[in-house]
């Protein structure tokens, strides 16, 4: 059984209030995701950081982050969530302040490391409590679509708070700005939030642990590394087939263990495995399109951090109020048809997005925000509902470990994927347009690195042979950007496409009552209707 608070303290205590501190412990979790991206440029000038450097400044945070997820939602289902949480915000806030202080790239890798062990601290704790707080069906799903809509805002003024942030002060500022929230939502997460934990486990299972972190992380680090070395080449190879190995002696171990971190029979229940399908191609096309527009609004269309931010929070909005929505909804109409209608949604703006050009109207991309935004929005909060929904009370800590993680590996996957196929369109486009003019070799090379990098041969060319020729390496620069873009949007399309079929076919449109745990073998996998 899971724990409960005294009648007293329940009736002291208001679920909604619960949930909005819930929310306020992950949206400074999610902020951070995205903060740090404006601040990049600026790091290079002040800290000196190289675009391998810039890269791990990113991708450590993601990587521990993600790699931990599975870990620390089973310590939080034995030991208690509350207490995980609170430890959490503890290492986050301290991290935090440690990275502000950073004098070198390599110093603000580690402290983004170790910022990303106080997320994985945070993030799944939050959803198992609010679980364990909002047990009614219909209460929960509100309640995980207000989860959902507050992340999902969190994605977007995470890029304008950054510009806001950097117009004004030093860089280390979009990382202090973590402190006074955190102490904020430690004191209250002390006064307010009720314990939970899973009283049916009675062994700690530390080889499942140890292998989950290894596995996952070494999966995440495949996948980030593989447009860097080449997907067929031997690193890539190599840590592919050894992430292959241990997430397999992890399946392994979790069907031998009396006491398994994660009892991977509830794969079976379609409303858990195919919730979680759908979580994760939705972030894969969310991630990978954020990473491209970015550039577009910022290299593209010329605006500074602050008004390419600022373009962005249509987006969020659209998504936050869907998600509310998407609760009512889904209990009206079921599950699958809200899911499957917004990742169509999602699929027919990325195909949208695949006609744009530089001189597209700003509201033309807000309409197509609207669709990918809103899609978002009836996709996120049913199937996290669907994954949480499939499990008892007592095992939400690890089942929101696996919608994190799901969420983590597809966003992974949508920037590596996307982002390699946009790199290597427009390199070679850009090539194509470049090679036979005026522009020397070493010039057109240095281009084709990245979008900065043309717009900066650009402005050189500009400077050195006139404004003529400035403006067709600028143009060269934009219309490989274009096809880039182009290809990046037409694969998230297709994926997400795909993730609606499956949904179509595989996600059931209401819960079976029907619940396994680890305990009782005996017990029936709810499939749905």
């Amino acid at each position: 059984m899971t724990e409960q608070p005294s009648p007293g303290a329940e009736s002291a205590r208001s679920p909604w209030l619960i949930l909005a501190v819930l929310c306020t412990s992950v949206f400074i979790i999610v902020v951070d995701g995205s903060i740090v991206n404006v601040a990049l440029p600026t790091l290079v000038r002040e800290l000196g950081a190289s675009t391998s450097d810039l890269q791990w400044i990113v991708d450590a945070y993601i990587l521990v982050f993600a790699g931990l997820l599975m870990a620390t939602g089973s310590i939080g289902d034995r030991y208690g969530r509350k207490g995980v949480l609170l430890i959490g915000l503890v290492v986050f806030g301290i991290t935090s302040v440690f990275a502000a202080q950073a004098d070198t790239p390599g110093q603000l890798i580690f402290w983004r490391a170790a910022m990303g062990i106080g997320g994985a601290l945070i993030f799944p704790a939050t959803l198992a409590l609010l679980v364990n707080v909002f047990q009614e069906p219909k209460r929960r799903a509100t309640a995980i679509s207000i989860w959902a809509a507050t992340s999902g805002l969190a994605v977007a003024l995470g890029p304008v708070t950054g510009g806001l942030l950097l117009r004004h002060y030093a860089w280390g500022s979009v990382f202090l700005v973590n402190v006074p929230v955190v102490i904020v939502a430690f004191m209250l997460v002390s006064a307010i939030v009720p314990t939970s934990r899973d009283t049916t486990l009675h062994r700690f299972d530390p080889l499942g642990v140890l292998l989950s972190i290894a596995g996952i992380t070494t999966l995440v680090w495949a996948v980030i590394e593989g447009p860097v070395h080449g997907w067929v080449s031997w690193d890539s190879l190599i840590a592919f087939a050894l992430a292959a190995v241990l997430l397999g002696v992890y399946v392994w171990w979790q069907f031998h263990n009396e006491h398994p971190m994660l009892d991977l029979r509830v794969f079976r229940n379609l409303r858990f495995s195919a919730g979680s399908l759908a979580v994760l191609v939705a972030f894969f096309a969310l991630f990978g399109f954020v990473f491209m527009v970015t550039q577009y609004f910022q290299f593209v269309r010329g605006y500074d951090t602050l008004e390419a931010g600022v373009r962005t929070v249509p987006f969020a909005l659209f998504s936050g109020m869907a998600a509310p929505s998407s609760a009512r909804l889904a209990h009206r109409f079921g599950t699958k048809p809200v899911v499957v209608i917004g990742l169509l949604a999602m699929a027919a703006g990325f195909a949208w997005t695949a006609t744009l050009e530089a001189d597209t109207t700003y509201w033309s991309v807000v309409a197509q925000m609207f669709l990918m935004g809103g899609g978002l929005g009836l996709v996120n909060a049913p199937s996290t509902e669907s994954i949480m929904g499939s499990l008892p009370p007592e095992k939400a800590g690890v089942g929101s470990a696996v919608n994190d993680t799901a969420r983590e590996l597809g966003g992974t996957l949508g920037v590596a994927i996307v982002g390699a196929l946009f790199a290597s369109v427009y390199s070679s486009r850009l090539g194509e347009l470049l090679t036979g003019s005026a522009v020397p070799a070493e010039a057109i090379a240095v281009a084709q690195e990245s979008v900065g990098a043309g717009a900066e041969v650009a402005r050189i060319a500009g400077d050195t042979a006139g404004p003529q020729a400035g403006a067709f390496v600028r143009d060269s620069v934009d219309t490989a950007f274009i096809d880039g873009f182009r290809a990046g949007s037409w694969v998230a399309a297709g994926v997400v496409a795909v993730g609606a079929l499956a949904a179509w076919f595989w996600l059931p449109s209401r819960a079976a009552p029907a619940y396994v745990t680890a305990t009782d073998p005996a017990s029936s996998l709810a499939i749905g209707d």
